[in-house]
């Protein structure tokens, strides 16, 4: 995916979401500008919390729908307080927490012929993946890469997320969109 937002509108964005999460805690912290045109473009966002590197939580939205700020505000509740994964994050982990923001390409359909052909499409570590055998929905991010580099065991953990077979990818041609992610982390930035 081009950048569509520099390295310090990733800070102010990664700066948004703690003080979002921040003010639900109770807590005061700066104020950030989002005033800036390039936050009103509408794509998709994802923010993900970890703690000592450990998932936290992560809530988003794989479609635009609203603009990058707005996502990223809504999208910081949800993945501190309505992850269904994890309890609502208290004052004591905010401190510790580690703030991800990924936004997203339009996802695009990946045509495939076979569960070899699929494997062969996919580009560890630079497409999200979508899957939707018919009613149920489950995407990982490119990040989730790092953790499942083989794509067979990718997709396999994909389908368990999905509620399916970890074969299911290959036994039943479901639907596939790809994706790509501009990601700030604060670590990096």
């Amino acid at each position: 995916m081009d950048d569509v937002l520099t390295a310090e509108q990733g800070r102010s964005l990664l700066r948004l979401a703690r003080q979002t999460i921040a003010g639900r805690l109770g807590s005061e912290s700066e104020t950030v500008d989002v005033t800036d045109s390039a936050f009103d473009a509408e794509y998709g966002t994802f923010v993900t919390l970890k703690i000592k590197g450990v998932l936290r939580g992560c809530i988003g939205n794989l479609l635009p729908s609203e603009s990058v700020a707005t996502g990223v505000k809504r999208n910081a509740i949800s993945a501190a307080f309505h992850d269904s994964r994890f309890a609502p994050l208290t004052t004591a982990e905010f401190e510790d927490v580690e703030i991800d923001i990924s936004v997203l390409s339009h996802p695009q359909t990946l045509e495939y012929q076979d569960g070899a052909d699929l494997v062969s499409k996919l580009r560890p570590g630079i497409d999200g993946v979508i899957l939707n055998p018919g009613g149920v929905r489950a995407t990982f991010l490119p990040q989730v890469w790092e953790q499942l580099p083989a794509p067979e065991l990718f997709l396999g953990h994909l389908c368990r997320k999905a509620g399916l077979a970890d074969t299911a990818w290959k036994n039943s041609h479901p639907d596939i969109e790809i994706y790509q992610v501009q990601c700030f982390k604060e670590e990096e930035v």
